[in-house]
């Protein structure tokens, strides 16, 4: 079997600075920005409108659409060299976000270590394809990457929920609160697993928790030793993923996460 890499280098896309009004009037050739498939085909068609108008509305139509025809997740984790116990009860309960809904739901596993966003995957509905993925990833000193997960995020059309599971927040505050405002203007929500197995960790509750408010998501707790119970709530995540808090009530006799998600959400009625 051939071997398949760890890590894949990914950049963290930036706004792009809008265009002086005083070449407005140069010729200009526009570079393809560094962007999810999906992102780079909605450039593509937009660079493309003015002549598609000219087309006839049969050939308008044969065009690809670029919404998703399936919600998306992004599983996001710290894998920095303290988590390595919580990385190794994580990436066991992958396919818990798949069998909840099976085939209702794709998703991307996005980890950081070493100071990098090091793996972001295709969206999937194949939970091998994640379990694979996810095996071959060992933890990495240095600091945080959450907010290149949440940039990702807002470049990917169709994610409905960014779930990440992290102890500490070593990154910008003032560029987190914007991600997350726009994240929420999107719809996107953030759901953080809160691992405060470290006391330090606690010192960054308050941060997780108004990022996660900011897009109408929240803070769930975390325990390594509770492998079933990570399992409860990444399936509720991922019912809540598919259809909000209205399929989770639907789901809540049969789904035990699908409770303590809604209380989290302040929709426990």
């Amino acid at each position: 079997m051939q071997d398949k890499p760890n890590f894949v280098l990914v950049p963290d896309p930036e706004p792009e600075a809008p265009a002086s009004e005083d070449h407005a009037s140069e010729a200009h050739v526009p570079e393809v920005p560094a962007l999810a498939p999906a992102s780079l085909l909605t450039w593509l068609r937009d660079l493309a409108a003015p002549l598609t108008a000219l087309l006839p509305g049969a050939w308008q139509q044969a065009l690809p659409a670029v919404t998703p025809t399936r919600p998306r997740l992004i599983f996001g984790f710290d894998a920095t060299a303290s988590r390595e116990p919580a990385w190794e009860t994580a990436r066991k309960v992958t396919d818990s976000l798949f069998r909840a809904l099976p085939g209702e739901l794709d998703v991307a596993l996005a980890v950081h270590g070493g100071s990098l966003l090091h793996t972001f995957t295709e969206f999937t509905s194949n939970p091998a394809t994640l379990r694979d993925r996810a095996a071959a990833i060992r933890c990495i000193s240095g600091r945080t990457q959450l907010l290149p997960i949440l940039s990702r995020a807002l470049a990917s059309p169709g994610v409905r929920v960014v779930t990440y599971i992290g102890d500490v927040f070593e990154e910008s505050a003032a560029r987190g609160r914007k991600l997350a405002d726009a994240m929420g203007a999107r719809g996107i929500r953030l759901i953080v697993l809160h691992d405060v197995a470290d006391w330090l960790a606690r010192r960054d509750a308050e941060q997780f928790q108004d990022l996660a408010r900011r897009t109408g998501g929240c803070v769930l707790p975390f325990d390594a030793n509770a492998p079933d119970r990570l399992r409860e709530l990444l399936a509720a995540v991922a019912v809540y993923a598919v259809g909000g808090t209205a399929l989770l009530e639907q789901k809540r006799a049969d789904l035990p996460g699908a409770a303590l998600l809604l209380r989290h959400l302040g929709r426990d009625d």
